[in-house]
């Protein structure tokens, strides 16, 4: 059945050429079919919404994330309508991948379970990570990933140049980016992992050890010593921004994991329905105090290279390179599910980016850098995924919270009605360990 509806008297936040003006919005199953700005006359449609003193704006897109059924929804609520799951299980995520594009529950562009080095990070192989012991292990992980449907392969810090560059190889072959978090490498640093082919550096990672060869997050603390982190070295840093851009590589800082940390424990926390729907997820809670009880250590490792972080990404930015928004959910502390990109514009926009720009940043570059052509801008021919603002966020970033509605492929949800999509905390929690149970015998069953 047809379903049409036309939104009018709305400020359309146009991110594609910058610039705000008053229209009318049809929408005509799930997508957005026509666009009347100024004074084209807007035929009278059978169901119409007047928004009359609102401002309206493309789904907001979360670049790096690590999302599960259980908290879906409140990334939905919080109108981030896409997420960029940056490693996990794709067969996990079933569900919320082959949703309908009205679900109350983001749309998912994943990677599959991340390949590092032995002996692991994050211990030994699970459904969630692989440690690639030879380049052979390594081209064979990268094949069952991309039949499995993961949209891209991410690589982490403890791989070595071989195997890594095996990764790159294989996935290009196959026409997939390969993203890495080099956080805790001390064998590939960003320059290395560019030339490689490596395409996305989340947390803007390896720039550190380019620049300082002897540094690494386990180095002894004359190393940590050497390095001025509350003024880094800017000529070093455009040098080696101007390096990268050669390589047409793309930054995801997730400015807000550190923020957190070195905020904690006085963290941000906007204290809204989101946030409050969040505090009965004990699993989150449990994990997030679990992590804040090492603080020490975590405003070190992550705390203390926000600055540079900043500055790379704003750098980078300013000559010309990708820079996106993500917020590495539900890492760190407290790095609330959907609301928690809301704090990344924000610290966006203290790191000097433009309103405008901060939200290009969250709909359309990000849409773009991942070849979404159906999203991230309003446009006719795109998908419905829109947010309905009480207030101007070219104002007042901090604005993209003020909430009225969120479309999701057209349908039209109060956050009450996404949130009420929450599903019970243990079944949530029952999932996971049957799933990891049943991800342990599929791969047994396969050697």
């Amino acid at each position: 059945m047809t379903k049409q509806y036309l939104l009018k008297n709305v400020q359309i936040i146009d991110v594609a050429k910058g610039s705000i003006e008053k229209g009318a919005i049809e929408v005509l199953d799930g997508y957005i079919h026509h666009i009347y700005r100024g004074a084209e006359e807007v035929p009278s449609h059978k169901e119409e919404i007047d928004l009359e003193g609102k401002y309206i704006i493309p789904g907001l897109i979360d670049m790096h994330c690590h999302i599960l059924d259980g908290f879906a929804p409140q990334f939905v609520a919080s109108g981030v309508t896409t997420v960029r799951n940056t490693a996990g299980n794709v067969l996990q995520l079933a569900s919320l991948i082959e949703a309908p594009s009205g679900a109350p529950t983001p749309r998912i562009y994943s990677a599959d379970r991340m390949i590092d080095g032995p002996p692991g990070l994050w211990g030994p192989d699970s459904f969630g990570n692989f440690n690639a012991h030879t380049p052979d292990a390594a081209r064979k992980e990268v094949k069952r990933q991309i039949a499995a449907g993961a949209d891209f392969i991410k690589v982490y810090g403890w791989l070595k140049r071989e195997e890594m560059a095996a990764v790159v190889k294989e996935a290009a072959f196959h026409n997939l980016e390969v993203s890495c978090d080099l956080l805790h490498s001390f064998d590939v640093n960003a320059l290395d992992a560019a030339k490689m082919g490596v395409t996305w550096f989340e947390h803007a990672s390896g720039f550190l050890q380019t620049l300082y060869p002897k540094w690494s997050t386990q180095a002894d603390p004359e190393e940590w010593n050497e390095i001025n982190w509350t003024e880094p070295d800017e000529a070093a840093i455009k040098e080696l921004c101007a390096e990268m851009i050669k390589y047409k590589v793309k930054l995801c800082p997730t400015l807000v994991l550190s923020d957190q940390i070195m905020q904690y424990p006085d963290y941000w926390n906007p204290q809204n329905r989101i946030t409050e729907s969040v505090s009965g997820q004990f699993h989150l809670n449990t994990q997030w105090e679990n992590m804040a009880g090492h603080q020490d250590g975590l405003k070190k490792q992550l705390g203390q290279i926000l600055a540079f972080t900043k500055k790379v990404s704003k750098i980078y930015f300013d000559m010309g390179g990708t820079v996106v928004t993500g917020t590495d959910t539900p890492a760190g502390i407290y790095t609330y599910p959907g609301m928690a990109l809301h704090r990344e514009l924000e610290l966006f926009v203290e790191n000097g980016f433009s309103e405008m720009e901060t939200l290009q940043a969250a709909t359309i570059k990000a849409a773009q850098s991942i070849g979404l052509q159906d999203r991230g801008v309003i446009e006719g021919g795109k998908l419905a995924d829109l947010i309905v603002l009480s207030k101007n966020p070219l104002e007042n970033i901090k604005n993209t919270k003020a909430i009225d509605l969120v479309i999701k492929g057209g349908e039209i949800y109060t956050q009450d009605e996404i949130l009420a999509h929450i599903p019970n905390p243990a079944e949530a929690i029952e999932r996971y360990e049957s799933f990891e149970l049943e991800f342990e015998e599929m791969m047994s069953s396969q050697k």
